[in-house]
């Protein structure tokens, strides 16, 4: 697509026109975009990704258009419970111009090796393929996904780092790359959006739609995702520090001793600053963040309880499962369970 003048759109539509049709149909926009939803997908997900090319379409003509596709062609159930009619199915998609999969609970549980095949079929003949939340779970079992950076979900992180230890992983909220577009679902779909509308239009249109859905975009180095990213400068040094160590070592468990020694307090003094900010102990903290990863890692993949229990430092087992169960209210082998439906 040959770039407009970006100041075309700021100069002739400032505001969108009310008399534009939002919506094109599959075969009359510049851009198609064929979403697949998988069960218990994230309907946030599926609108941050719609609506900014919906308002792209009100500046001035028919820029894009998407259709929506599920496995079978039925009507798919997101996780809030509502039912989104598909318009067809994932295997008569055809050459599709962009492939997205928007999954979020149990990535896998209803995918087959056809779909798997259909996705791989897109990529071969040129089509963009993208997965956003947990659907880069879906591309790298498909084996779309080497030698790509993948951006995906904070929390299914540790699982896809287990599964797929060759990958890289990005902090960023999401990666456009040329024709592999990977996301951590939710709001950062509209930045997506945005990007791929500026990139073949230009920046004022992108602004444009952006201040109509109210959006302000956020620079991805200003906007890495996951729960270390809260306001650190507002813990003390030794403190940062200390969490720094314990997220670094997760998976081989150190001393807090040996912690205190590499921060360079004395384990009282560390202590009264964990528990002042954190209301638990050094100890409390590092278990409790060892366990979150393990739960993590046996909610998004197909690891089992010993190699999760291995993966985030534990070699007793019956200490980690009751660790575990203390902590969440179930066993480990549960949530496994839940894991692999």
């Amino acid at each position: 697509m040959k770039e407009l003048d970006s100041a075309h759109w700021a100069r002739a539509w400032p505001y969108p026109r009310p008399d534009q049709p939002p919506v094109a149909r599959p075969g009359e926009a510049e851009h198609t975009v064929s979403v697949w939803l998988l069960p218990k997908f994230s309907m946030l997900t599926l609108f941050c990704l719609l609506e900014p090319l919906r308002v792209a379409n009100r500046f001035g003509r028919a820029l894009f258009a998407w259709q929506l596709l599920s496995s079978d062609g039925e009507a798919v159930v997101a996780s809030n419970g509502v039912r989104i009619d598909a318009d067809g199915a994932l295997g008569e998609a055809g050459d599709c111009e962009m492939l997205m999969a928007i999954s979020s609970y149990q990535a896998e549980a209803t995918v087959t090796a056809a779909d798997r095949a259909v996705l791989r079929q897109v990529a071969a003949h040129g089509g963009r393929v993208g997965g956003l939340d947990t659907a880069p779970f879906i591309l790298a079992r498909a084996g779309l996904l080497e030698h790509q950076r993948v951006a995906l979900h904070w929390e299914s992180v540790p699982a896809f780092r287990e599964e797929f230890p060759h990958i890289a992983i990005s902090p960023a909220r999401f990666e456009f790359a040329d024709r592999r577009l990977t996301g951590s679902g939710g709001a950062a779909g509209i930045d997506m959006m945005l990007q791929w509308i500026e990139s073949d239009y230009g920046p004022a249109l992108a602004n444009a739609v952006g201040r109509q859905l109210v959006h302000q975009r956020v620079p991805e180095e200003d906007a890495l995702q996951g729960p270390g990213q809260q306001r650190l400068d507002r813990l003390p040094r030794a403190v940062v520090r200390a969490l720094a160590i314990m997220e670094a070592h997760l998976g081989q468990a150190l001393a807090i001793p040996e912690i205190c020694r590499l921060v360079g307090q004395s384990q009282r003094q560390l202590t009264r600053l964990f528990v002042g900010h954190f209301g638990e102990t050094p100890k409390q903290c590092y278990l409790g963040m060892r366990l979150d990863l393990a739960r993590r890692i046996l909610a998004d993949s197909r690891c089992r309880v010993t190699e999760a229990a291995l993966a985030t430092g534990f070699t007793n087992m019956a200490h980690f499962s009751r660790a575990y169960q203390a902590r969440f209210g179930e066993r480990p082998s549960r949530t496994g369970e839940r894991g692999m439906r």
